[in-house]
């Protein structure tokens, strides 16, 4: 394409233009009539109606489904350096001011279409950055991405970190766009850092653990949940690094145990507990959660709550009714569990699999384990994981208080 010939388009099929205009900023292959042009996947194109109208501006990736990742809609707004160390600072200066983040120095500071930035994860721990770049355009970007970050808030170091599931949706069958782990800037540490969340402090393995290290997310359900926990036998399946039992146990709990398949995890979260001072108040059980809890419902075993925070289930439409069936199987067992008037604290982070649907879900596993069960209270994402309006899929997480009797 030359200069002359002006800049690449995306002409919408007829119809199709709802979503943009709604300012969706996920513009998906079946939408579009035709690409003219010749653009290379992560350039800049102009997105336009069936009737030559001009709608949005984003970055193409013909290779993916989602063929756009719209940015701008404002036709005077270039793509281009500034528009994403603006977007950075912005992002960056709403946590500051967030009244939920005053009793941590763990955040999450950017969360990509929310902040206006697709592809782009950036999040805090104690002024070490892990950045996960899950988008062409947010890999085209990786300089001002970096260099915004060091200039606003002088990290430790920032580290990336990539995984083969992000990639997968932006190019079918390849391999992540960069190494596993990098340092972009500064020095990584070899340890694992230490953070404060609540009045504990907690450790986060930058290099190796899942996501960037720790989930941010469910800071304000742990808070929520603990008050659950006094006095009270508590199973924490999907335990990770032990973050809901150490809040748990702070507020009393009696006992704790701890259940994930990885062992590295558990010893984290020994080492957390331990620190927080709550040493030889917890169990570290390595099994498959699944196998584990049967075998316990088989043995009789009972406790006061029942923690259920499994990894996503469904990646995509094409999974929810598979997905369905997994959490209706995970929580009749977790029903099966929890002593007569005890509570059920149970999650998704499908993002596929909406609040209404998962209530549906636990509806089943109620009749099917013939428990009584009562929604007390509903929960979703932390402050710094915010919901566009203009994109629901970024409320991904959704969690239901039970008591179960």
């Amino acid at each position: 394409m030359t200069q002359d010939e002006g800049p690449a388009q995306v002409i919408l099929k007829s119809g199709r233009d709802k979503s943009v205009r709604l300012r969706h900023p996920r513009l998906f292959a079946g939408a579009i009539k035709e690409v003219q042009g010749r653009p290379k996947d992560g350039m800049a194109v102009e997105v336009i109606d069936n009737h030559g109208e001009w709608v949005a501006r984003g970055i193409i990736n013909q290779q993916a489904q989602i063929a756009v990742r719209l940015m701008t809609w404002d036709e005077t707004e270039a793509i281009d350096d500034g528009l994403w160390a603006r977007r950075i600072r912005a992002a960056i200066a709403r946590r500051a001011v967030d009244p939920g983040l005053r009793e941590t120095n763990a955040r999450r500071l950017i969360f990509g279409e929310s902040d206006g930035l697709p592809g782009l994860i950036a999040d805090d721990y104690a002024g070490h950055i892990v950045l996960h770049l899950s988008t062409l355009a947010a890999g085209n970007a990786h300089d001002v991405i970096v260099d915004t970050l060091d200039a606003v808030l002088k990290p430790v170091c920032i580290i990336e970190r990539d995984d083969d599931e992000r990639m997968r949706h932006e190019r079918p069958g390849s391999k992540p766009m960069g190494p596993a782990f990098a340092v972009a800037h500064g020095t990584a540490p070899d340890a694992p850092v230490e953070f404060h969340e609540g009045g504990l402090t907690f450790q986060v393995d930058l290099r190796s653990g899942q996501k960037t290290g720790f989930y941010l997310d469910q800071r304000d359900n742990r808070a929520r949940v603990a008050r659950y926990c006094a006095g009270a036998s508590v199973l924490n399946a999907f335990s990770f690094t032990g973050a809901f039992a150490a809040h748990a146990l702070a507020a009393g709990a009696a006992h704790v145990t701890n259940l994930d398949s990885s062992a590295d995890a558990l010893k984290l979260a020994e080492t957390a507990l331990a620190a927080n001072g709550f040493a030889g108040r917890s169990t570290q059980v390595q099994a498959d959660a699944f196998e584990q809890l049967r075998a316990w419902r088989m043995a009789g075993e009972r406790f006061d709550v029942v923690i259920l925070d499994p990894p996503k289930f469904a990646h995509n439409t094409g999974q929810i009714d598979r997905a369905a069936r997994a959490y209706k199987d995970l929580n009749r067992i977790g029903m099966a569990l929890v002593k007569p008037g005890g509570v059920l604290v149970t999650f998704s982070c499908s993002g596929v699999i909406d609040a209404g649907l998962f209530q549906k879900i636990l509806f089943s596993a109620s009749l099917e384990a013939g428990r009584e069960a009562q929604v007390v209270e509903r929960l979703t994402q932390a402050s710094d994981h915010p919901v566009l309006l203009t994109f629901p899929e970024s409320e991904y997480l959704k969690g239901l208080i039970c008591r179960v009797t």
